[in-house]
């Protein structure tokens, strides 16, 4: 980048004014941009060796410190200033790797580079919440366009259809674009929500898991199969589980042995499970179902 030097204006007096024009001032580059075209042209001539990571290391030398004047202008972001620099010296390194010294000066090579390094630090590093580069991309033509309709003083809050119409996108993009606005960062869930002797916080707003939930699936999971079973089984398994009565009772009510209680039982419950898993048992004519 390229700054001016002050001129005088002719008349000023204690002035002279040049009499060449060649020896009006110059325009200079930043003072930490120092002239490295003889090491570009040397790195470019050499292969990758101890050599060559020398030169490369005493140019990220050179250049390190505009590197660091461009990770400033991020600084109050949300980000410390030293994990800034190190994201800057990282975009230094890829552009003295990728740079071309027949293209130009490195400086206004390096710069973009540098600049754009550090903003994708911020896009895909600082977001509280993982949020696709899509929406990303939404959220920043939404914030544009809402700072450019909301110029004029006293101009209403644009609504999502001149949003729309003003960026080219469609209403729902639009919305996904606001609530990205909102993503950045999260809340915690001990923050308070209010601020009276009976304040609560997030996480007092926030339901739990019902167990219950559970036992409703499980009941309905098992109904067809209990329907499917012959009314003897199921009635031996209404009397074990709903009326709590032993096997020896159940046997002594059905007039049959306890041993064939049990296996009744095992076998109802083993049926009733699997057709509740889908895994409904074979029958005679009927191939089993997995």
């Amino acid at each position: 980048m390229l700054i001016e030097t002050p001129t005088v204006p002719p008349g000023t007096p204690g002035t002279t004014r040049p009499a060449d024009p060649s020896n009006a001032p110059a325009r200079r580059r930043h003072d930490d941009a120092p002239d490295t075209m003889a090491l570009f042209g040397r790195l470019a001539g050499l292969a990758d060796g101890p050599e060559r990571d020398a030169v490369r290391d005493e140019l990220v030398t050179a250049w390190l410190p505009m590197a660091h004047r461009i990770a400033g202008r991020f600084r109050d972001r949300g980000e410390s200033i030293e994990d800034l620099r190190q994201v800057a010296a990282l975009g230094l390194v890829k552009a003295i790797d990728r740079f071309d010294p027949e293209r130009g000066a490195f400086e206004s090579y390096a710069v973009p580079t540098i600049t754009g390094e550090v903003k994708r630090h911020f896009r895909d590093r600082m977001w509280a919440l993982r949020v696709p580069r899509r929406v990303q991309e939404l959220r920043n033509k939404v914030r544009v366009a809402r700072r450019e309709l909301a110029q004029s003083p006293g101009s209403p809050e644009p609504s999502v259809a001149a949003l729309a119409a003003h960026t080219g996108l469609t209403e729902d993009e639009v919305g996904a674009g606001m609530e990205a606005l909102e993503s950045f960062s999260t809340l915690s869930l001990d923050a308070e929500l209010s601020a009276g002797d009976d304040g609560y916080s997030l996480a007092d707003t926030l339901g739990a898991a019902d167990s219950s939930y559970d036992t409703v699936i499980d009941r309905e999971s098992a109904k067809e199969g209990l329907r499917r079973l012959p009314e003897r089984e199921r009635a031996i398994l209404y009397m074990r589980f709903f009326e709590d009565m032993t096997q020896s009772r159940i046997a002594d009510s059905l007039g049959i042995s306890q041993m064939h209680v049990s296996r009744l039982i095992s076998r109802s419950c083993a049926r009733v499970r699997d057709e509740a898993l889908g895994r409904h048992t074979a029958r005679p004519g009927h191939p089993a179902r997995t």
